[in-house]
Parts: structure tokens; C-alpha cells; sequence
């Protein structure tokens, strides 16, 4: 992909004053990269370069560029003029809260999520059942890579992730090292695919790609071997075209998927091993699943049908989703994406 970059006619610009004054706007196009921004009061430089008639790159070190109050980021479909950027409407969004209430927009204009996930670094509690509920009340597709397939400790880790989730979601066990299964991945986005890659930091989202994209070369770095965590190598989210067809976002690592799009019957609906108790209703248009009576969820769960340790995980979960619903900001959120 960096080879064809030789090809494409860069735009001519010039520094003026706080902005930038494009010589040669391109009307639209598709957000590739977004680099690192703050605002401030000194001259910064702003790139803009159409690829392909249908990508632009905006790497921006400093924001001198009037940007949309309500921010850009990789995969949005933008309208360029003068010292203007303007976002277009976006087809999705899926977004997550932080531990301390603050709400960052995942992705855009995508149809999957992949959850990226291996033995070591191991992802936080939850983790996997956050992603897959934050997919599916977007509209997304949730698809879970188990990377690392070479390690010792995969085998283990596979025999407990596979039968917890085989029934919700497709399952791709790779290895970035030896190149596993990595076709079969590349098989799915060929499909027409457009979809991101998230995950804790060290599970190996860059090296994926790296495989499946060698000219990219990718920054990585090896977990830390005292404490077992990843280190920050990505700090922006890149869209790549595959060669066979499809896109994927590399992103950067983080622990948190508060579920901040995401109301109580949602919840429950789309917890990843409750979709066959879901397919019949509860007494209680209302019901929690807890303790009340005429629930199909409790019915599943005590004949067996419904794992006590997924329970539990929903349980814990439902109270955040409920903690959430009192927020006045979020539930304001809510409403608006729901119009």
C-alpha cells in the first residue's frame, strides 16, 4: 500500500496564520489516517492527500484546520474546502466509556468487530461479553480472533474461550508469529468486509496485519515479561485496504468497553450464550432476568442450558448498564442515536 503513495499527486499548500489554505481542495473523500491533535495558538501543519480518488490522509500535529465540533476519526467520509473539514453522516458508530465516564467512538462507517484476544496478555474480565453486546446493539457484526495460536499456553486458553462462544459468534484461532489460519481471516474480509481491530494492548493487532499487509510494517513491540502487558506501540487508528478485497482499522489498545450505548432489554438480548433463552419471551415485557417470576433466561440457567459463570458475568454487567441508565448525559446520548 506505501508503494502506491508514489502515484498520487500531493496536495500543494500553504501555512496561513492558525489554519491552513489548501490550494487544491479535494471536495471529498474517506478518512485514512487521523494523527494526534490539541489546539493551540501557534502554526501547525495539516496534510491532506487524496489516495485513489477515495481516501484522504489527515495527519495533523497540531489543530489548525477547523475540524466539526463533534470530532473525526479514521473511516469517516469528509468533506474538505478551504480551511474547512466537514463529517459527513455516518451509516454506524459503535463507541465505549472509559473507567472514568468518558465516552470515545470506537469506529465508523463499519460492519465488524474483531475482538482480539490471546493467553497473554489475558483481556480484562468482561471484556469479550462488553465487545460482543457494544457490536450488536450498533448493528455490527462481532467476530472474535484468539492470536498466538503458537504459545504454549494458547491450547489451554482456547479449550475455555471456544465453547463459551463457538454458538455466538465465528471464532478465528491465528497466529501472527507463524502465520496460522491468517488466510482463513483474510477469506472473510474478501467478503466485502469493512471492520476494526480492538483489543488490550499486546494481543497483537499491528503483527496481524503486518502478516497480511507486510509493506506496512507496522510499529510493534514484545510484552513486557515481568508483567505480562502489552506496551503502547499504536497511538492512532490506520485504515488498510486488503488485497483480496475488504478493509480493516488498526487500532490502539485499551482495557475499558463500558456499554455506554447500550440499554437494559438490549443488554440481555444480544449477552452473547442467551440467545436461545431470548427466543422466547418473558412473562414480563420489563424483565431483568434476576429473580423474576416467568423468565426464560432463569429457566435456561437452571436446566442447565445457560453457563452459571456467564450468568454471573451478565449479573455484573446489568448493574453497570443500570448505573449508566441514571446518568442523565447518557441517557440523553441514548435517546438521540435511537431517533
Amino acid at each position: 500500500m506505501i508503494a502506491l503513495y508514489v502515484i498520487v499527486v500531493i496536495v500543494v499548500f500553504v501555512i496561513a496564520g492558525k489554519g491552513i489554505k489548501i490550494i487544491r481542495p479535494y471536495e471529498k473523500g474517506l478518512i485514512e489516517r487521523l494523527g494526534k491533535y490539541q489546539r493551540t495558538a501557534d502554526s501547525g501543519l495539516t496534510i491532506i492527500i487524496p489516495f485513489l480518488e477515495r481516501l484522504i490522509k489527515v495527519d495533523i500535529r497540531e489543530q489548525v484546520v477547523d475540524v466539526p465540533p463533534q470530532g473525526v476519526i479514521t473511516k469517516d467520509n469528509v468533506v474538505v474546502e478551504d480551511e474547512t473539514l466537514t463529517r459527513l453522516e455516518r451509516i454506524s458508530e459503535i463507541a465505549r466509556m472509559d473507567s472514568r465516564g468518558g465516552v470515545h467512538i470506537v469506529g465508523a462507517n463499519l460492519d465488524v468487530l474483531c475482538i482480539v484476544v490471546t493467553c497473554e496478555p489475558m483481556p480484562p474480565p468482561g471484556f469479550i461479553d462488553r465487545a460482543i453486546v457494544a457490536a450488536r446493539a450498533s448493528g455490527h457484526t462481532p467476530v472474535l480472533v484468539l492470536n498466538k495460536s503458537d504459545l504454549a499456553c494458547f491450547a489451554e486458553y482456547e479449550k475455555m474461550i471456544r465453547p463459551l462462544y463457538t454458538k455466538s459468534v465465528d471464532i478465528f484461532s491465528v497466529s501472527a508469529e507463524t502465520s496460522d489460519n491468517l488466510k482463513e481471516l483474510k477469506t472473510f474480509f474478501s467478503e466485502g468486509h469493512r471492520g476494526i481491530f480492538v483489543g488490550s494492548t499486546g494481543v497483537g493487532k499491528s503483527s496481524i496485519l503486518n502478516k497480511i499487509l507486510p509493506e506496512i510494517k507496522l510499529a510493534t513491540a514484545a510484552i513486557s515479561e515481568s508483567k505480562k502487558r502489552g506496551r503502547h506501540t499504536t497511538t492512532v487508528s490506520t485504515l488498510h485496504l486488503l488485497d483480496d478485497g475488504g478493509e480493516l482499522v488498526d487500532s490502539p489498545g485499551f482495557n475499558d468497553f463500558g456499554l455506554v450505548d447500550t440499554t437494559v432489554p438490549e443488554l440481555a438480548y444480544h449477552f452473547p450464550g442467551f440467545e436461545k433463552a431470548t427466543e422466547t419471551p418473558c412473562k414480563f415485557r420489563d424483565c431483568k432476568h434476576r429473580i423474576e417470576p416467568g423468565c426464560s433466561v432463569i429457566e435456561a440457567l437452571d436446566a442447565g442450558k445457560i453457563n452459571r459463570d456467564r450468568y454471573k458475568t451478565y449479573l455484573q454487567v446489568l448493574e453497570e448498564v443500570e448505573a449508566i441508565d441514571l446518568e442523565p448525559k447518557y441517557r440523553e446520548r441514548r435517546n438521540r442515536r435511537k431517533k
